[in-house]
Parts: structure tokens; C-alpha cells; sequence
């Protein structure tokens, strides 16, 4: 019996929202499996710890079976074979995104030339969608229901009144005028 066709989606997920969805759907067409690794950055401040961005894409992905939800702290290529992907799966939204993605698929292929590189362009209607503008706007209480799921919206209004609490929160955002 053959081996199933898994491919690795890496990415901060912080947090998850509609275009994440979109391009791991789309990968599931084309994937028997789907590996959605949650990157742990060491130097870079996060929104929302490891825990609680792996609840929130299980909860995004949970009546999905073929798609399996985790954390790496490594080159992505190695925790590609980790898992056994043979491909690592990405999306592009905009001329900026081909750039980077470009850079690092070269970089991946040479480190790993057995793992296949697959991006997919974003649909139309989420190609102004990005994490940090869900995180500016809901920073500022604007509503981003259109843009990520109703428990990452809940889970957002949570962690901006946390930090307001707090007296901070604005080390997590990009300013839209820039």
C-alpha cells in the first residue's frame, strides 16, 4: 500500500484567519494529509502563546481528520521529514509575499531537494487578509469577524482587554499607515 501524500504547512498562525483556512483546504485537494506546524520563534514576540495558537487552528480544523495540528522550533525542512511531509505547502497573497517565498523556496530546495515546494495563490476575496492587520484592527476594537473564525475573534477582544489591563499590547501590531 502506497504511503499517504502529506505535506507540511508551516507558519506562525498569529492568529490563524480565512485565507490560513483557504489554502489548507485547497492543499487538502491535492494532499491525503495536511501538517499544520505552528513555527515557535525564539526572538519574536507573540500575540498569543504556542497553547493557545495550536487551540485555536485544532478548533479551526476540527472536523477535519486529515489534518494534524503542531508545534516545531526548527529548519522547517527538518521538521518536514520529521513528519514525513513531502511537501511544504505556502500562499501568496501579494508581489511582496512571491519575493520571500521565492528566497526561502530556493533555500529550502537546497537544503532539502526531496521535499517539494507548493505555493497557492490566495483567493480573491482574502488577499488583503494578514495576521498583523487582524491584530491592528482588533487592537483598536474593529470588528475582523470577516477576516478569521468567530473563536479567534472571542479569543482576540480577550487578549486586547488583557493587555489593556495590563497598560500594554501595542509591541504586537503594524501600523496600517505604513
Amino acid at each position: 500500500m502506497d504511503s499517504p501524500r502529506r505535506a507540511l504547512y508551516p507558519g506562525s498562525f498569529n492568529p490563524i484567519h480565512y485565507g490560513h483556512l483557504d489554502i489548507a483546504r485547497r492543499a487538502l485537494g491535492l494532499f491525503d494529509e495536511l501538517v499544520i506546524a505552528i513555527y515557535v520563534s525564539p526572538t519574536k514576540p507573540d500575540l498569543f502563546d504556542i497553547e493557545e495558537r495550536l487551540t485555536l487552528v485544532k478548533e479551526s480544523f476540527k472536523d477535519e481528520p486529515r489534518v494534524r495540528v503542531a508545534s516545531y522550533s526548527k529548519l522547517t525542512v527538518d521538521y518536514a521529514h520529521d513528519v514525513n511531509a513531502t511537501a511544504i505547502v505556502r500562499g501568496l497573497r501579494v508581489f511582496s509575499d512571491f519575493e520571500l517565498e521565492f528566497r526561502m523556496a530556493l533555500a529550502n530546495r537546497r537544503l532539502a531537494p526531496d521535499i517539494e515546494i507548493v505555493n497557492f495563490i490566495a483567493a480573491e476575496e482574502h488577499i488583503h487578509i494578514s495576521s498583523s492587520t487582524i491584530r491592528e484592527i482588533a487592537s483598536l476594537g474593529g470588528d475582523v469577524s470577516t477576516m478569521t473564525p468567530a473563536h479567534v475573534v472571542t479569543a482576540l477582544k480577550r487578549r486586547f482587554a488583557e493587555l489593556k489591563q495590563q497598560g500594554s499590547g501595542s509591541s504586537f501590531v503594524v501600523s496600517l499607515a505604513d
